[in-house]
């Protein structure tokens, strides 16, 4: 479906080759950093907090579903990476106005806290029964997304909405150590501390719930999580808290969060990661009905990555010792390659016992008739999550090799955990200083005279919304239309999934002005303006 509005005017553009002889200059680009964040937070943002992407005339939204205009988003890109942006313009200016402008954001964060601490992916300042509505109509009919399906009330791990918005709130509160934000942060660390299972994981959502049962599987929410960084990110949010707050009890949870990536790995001859496990006997288990209990090629990957990062954070070679092993099962189950797939891929999910893969299908139209599955065919696989993965597995290998060569103090040098003093945070989060991050696909190579000719009269920068989605078009019927959707985003009309439109509409984008707002940042403080 292609939304129809009419494109707003962006004015007339300088060829690059001109703006190339013209840099802007510093004024100028402090000048469109605060005319872009005037527009954001005077004319888009909802008591302070965003979604992802809006229409020009804000008829439609979106975050990572359509959203109401009483919502803001949690999870990346909404409102925690907003407030971070506003701290990293402070920093580069000393504007107060960014500072205030995060505060705002940091408000509308703390007014949709789940009350048992932590945040959903969303927040309805609309109340309840607002919320109760959009997850009965948007959220249950989004086939793909099963994570909205249902509304458990809690809050929720998942895709960095949380850990984001915890680690801003930390941020802001070592800014000026308000007191206002330090009962705040006291809160969250006592949220991330009272979920930790005594394994040392954390479950996907908490409190814990178990009353969504789906096409057959158990509720997954309770499971010990690493998908989406589950685990990371909290361990990272507590290495943070100790940073700042050199609080000693800390510690034992730190090392318990690092230590359940050596309680999960498997045994041989399969001694990979799986997406999620049970948390009492850590069995790989199953989640969303794409998901299944397996091990997952990535998810190992990742874990690999993890425990090189906890050597680099203790000195100590247990996190090491069972790296090589990993990576040659990598390397067992990597497929050949082929004109698709040159270096050969790796399949995202090996099932356990057989070492085969697991390739994942759909049959069906929309959530009242649809039926995921698994099976060892590897064509007409689901287009919405890969059944395959491009995995740097030698690049691990040198890494690990590099890492094993170093001594324990070598390795730990510099570390926050060995540090004897409050250590300071980043200066910037979402800003890249040194020139060498290309911070979004869509927009690299752009430069700070580019972001500058781009913004418009009103004070947004244009941008296709690649991303859109089917109004909620009421109950769908139990029988499947007559089309294929086994390799699409989206099924039928009545599905409320995201998917990526034909025909691309102009909208306002909170990773735009994210990114643009980094790129000009970037060269004030590099003292360039392209």
């Amino acid at each position: 479906m292609a939304l129809a509005i009419a494109l707003v005017p962006i004015g007339t553009v300088t060829p690059l080759a001109a703006q190339a002889k013209q840099a802007p200059s510093r004024q100028k680009i402090l000048d469109t950093m605060k005319r872009a964040t005037k527009f954001m937070v005077d004319d888009v943002s909802t008591r302070g907090g965003y979604v992802w992407s809006y229409l020009p005339d804000m008829s439609r939204r979106w975050g990572e579903l359509e959203a109401t205009p009483s919502m803001i988003w949690v999870q990346p890109p909404g409102t925690p990476d907003m407030g971070n942006l506003f701290l990293d313009a402070y920093h580069a200016t000393g504007d107060e106005y960014y500072y205030k402008a995060a505060e705002k954001a940091a408000d509308a964060l703390i007014a949709g806290e789940v009350e048992t601490g932590g945040w959903n992916y969303l927040i309805d300042f609309g109340g309840d029964a607002s919320t109760r509505h959009w997850y009965n109509t948007v959220g249950k009919n989004a086939w793909r997304m099963e994570e909205f399906q249902h509304y458990w009330g809690n809050a929720t791990f998942d895709d960095d909405g949380t850990a984001q918005a915890m680690k801003f709130i930390l941020r802001l509160y070592a800014e000026k150590y308000d007191p206002k934000y330090k009962s705040e942060v006291l809160r969250n660390l006592d949220f991330v501390l009272k979920s930790q299972y005594p394994s040392g994981g954390w479950p996907q959502r908490w409190p814990l719930k178990h009353e969504f049962v789906h096409h057959g599987l158990a509720d997954y929410t309770s499971y010990i999580t690493f998908n989406d960084n589950v685990t990371a990110e909290n361990v990272g949010y507590l290495i943070e808290c100790y940073q700042v707050l050199q609080d000693q009890r800390l510690l034992p949870a730190i090392y318990r969060g690092m230590d359940i990536y050596l309680l999960t790995q498997q045994g041989d001859p399969q001694p990979g990661w799986a997406l999620q496990y049970t948390p009492y006997d850590l069995k790989p288990a199953a989640a969303r009905s794409y998901e299944p209990k397996a091990l997952a090629t990535h998810t190992t990957a990742s874990a690999v990555k993890q425990l090189m990062h906890f050597y680099r954070l203790t000195g100590d070679s247990k996190y090491l010792a069972r790296i090589p092993d990993a990576l040659d099962w990598l390397e067992s189950v990597k497929l050949p390659a082929d004109k698709a797939s040159p270096k050969g891929a790796y399949p995202t999910f090996i099932e356990i016992g057989t070492g085969k893969p697991l390739y994942l299908h759909r049959k069906g139209s929309n959530v009242a008739n649809g039926e995921y599955y698994t099976s060892s065919k590897p064509d007409h696989v689901i287009g919405h999550y890969s059944s395959y993965r491009d995995l740097d597995v030698p690049a691990l290998r040198r890494e690990y090799q590099r890492l094993k060569a170093m001594s324990p103090e070598q390795a730990r040098k510099g570390s926050p955990l060995f540090a004897e003093q409050a250590q300071p945070l980043p200066r910037y989060v979402e800003t890249d200083t040194s020139g060498t991050s290309d911070l979004n696909d869509d927009l690299a190579g752009k430069s700070a005279e580019t972001v500058v000719q781009k913004l418009n009269a009103q004070g947004w920068w244009p941008t296709e919304l690649k991303a859109t989605s089917h109004p909620y078009a009421g109950d769908p019927p139990d029988t499947p239309t007559n089309k294929d959707y086994e390799t699409t985003r989206v099924g039928d009309k009545y599905d409320t999934s995201p998917y990526y439109a034909d025909k691309p509409v102009i909208g306002i984008s909170t990773a735009t002005y994210i990114n643009n707002m980094a790129t000009l940042i970037a060269a004030l403080q590099q003292g360039r303006s392209g």
